[in-house]
């Protein structure tokens, strides 16, 4: 029987490419960045598949990211072309961190041998399909279907670990000092929602007053929107920087003094950056999905909002 030792050394060894279908919101995705590196460090060459955003989002990691287009007959045929140049058109594995039956079917028609959850019908187009319990955060199912398909288990990592691109990181340098900023001089500030939040039930009500508070004690407030976001930005007095890829974005988070989120994907990506954030859950919010991080602060309460003082207090806070 292999020492243990041994057994270290066979788990790292080579193991081929493993196309790793992502999740479809950013926050998700961040949160699977352990399972991630998990699968890389058993010696598989990850090869990830996901939505546009995707490669900014994992460009510090070096993984190759092709970004899915199209319905589910361009999807098929874009992933068949993917599995040939892996694998020169034999067998190639695939884990899908989504729960959906259309990624089952896509990958399974594609020629990929899939495995993933036991969700929505579609057990019979998995390779292996696993049973999902219940767990107390919702990364912890991500590590858990990664430590499936590996056949081991692992205690969950404190941390996420989350790093930009060097060319990401100069260009969220260039940005602040374009502007005049220094590092740790000035708050970020996360006033938006994510697209499933369609009636803005998780967006703190406070933000246009934190940042005027903020201006008044002399700390420059910065705000990224993204495409649609543009005019709730205008409301803040604030210096406004679109169009930012997620990367850069969490590059500018890792030089903020602070960053003060709602419920959302920048949320999760400025808490993996290792960012002071400043977390803000409110009655709709679910503390499976609180963000997990090294310096965050949250402030959850299930029947009301916090106060604009005590945000601005914790965002101006030295540690």
């Amino acid at each position: 029987m292999p020492n243990s030792h041994q057994s270290a050394d066979s788990a790292r060894r080579p193991k081929g490419a493993l196309l790793v279908r992502l999740c479809n919101w950013v926050g998700e995705a961040v949160l699977s960045l352990p399972a991630l590196r998990r699968l890389e460090a058993a010696g598989y060459e990850l090869h990830l598949y996901g939505k546009s955003w995707a490669p900014a989002l994992f460009e510090g990691t070096g993984w190759p990211v092709t970004v899915r287009r199209g319905g589910i007959k361009e999807t098929t045929a874009q992933l068949r072309t993917l599995r040939q140049k892996l694998n020169e058109g034999g067998s190639v594995p695939a884990l899908l961190m989504t729960n959906s039956f259309a990624s089952a079917l896509e990958t399974r028609l594609a020629g990929f041998a899939p495995s993933g959850f036991a969700r929505e019908g579609r057990s019979l187009l998995l390779r292996f399909s696993y049973p999902l319990p219940s767990f107390a955060h919702a990364a912890e199912s991500y590590w858990h279907l990664a430590g499936c398909f590996l056949g081991a288990d692992e205690p969950f990592p404190a941390t996420l670990g989350w790093t930009p691109s060097d060319a990401q990181r100069a260009q969220a340098l260039a940005l602040i000092a374009r502007h005049g900023l220094a590092s740790r001089s000035f708050v970020v500030l996360c006033p938006f929602s994510g697209p499933d939040d369609r009636e803005n039930q998780k967006v703190w009500p406070g933000f246009k007053e934190l940042a005027a508070a903020l201006n008044k004690a002399g700390v420059p407030v910065v705000v990224c929107p993204g495409p649609g976001e543009e005019a709730a930005a205008a409301e803040l007095k604030a210096i406004c920087l679109p169009e930012v890829d997620l990367g850069v974005y969490g590059a500018l988070f890792e030089l903020a003094q602070s960053v003060v989120a709602n419920d959302t994907g920048p949320g999760h990506l400025a808490a993996a950056a290792g960012a002071r954030l400043i977390s803000i859950y409110g009655p709709r919010s679910l503390a499976a999905w609180t963000p997990i991080g090294p310096h965050v602060r949250l402030f959850q309460d299930a029947s009301q909002w916090p106060t604009v003082d005590c945000i601005a207090e914790a965002a101006l806070a030295k540690n």
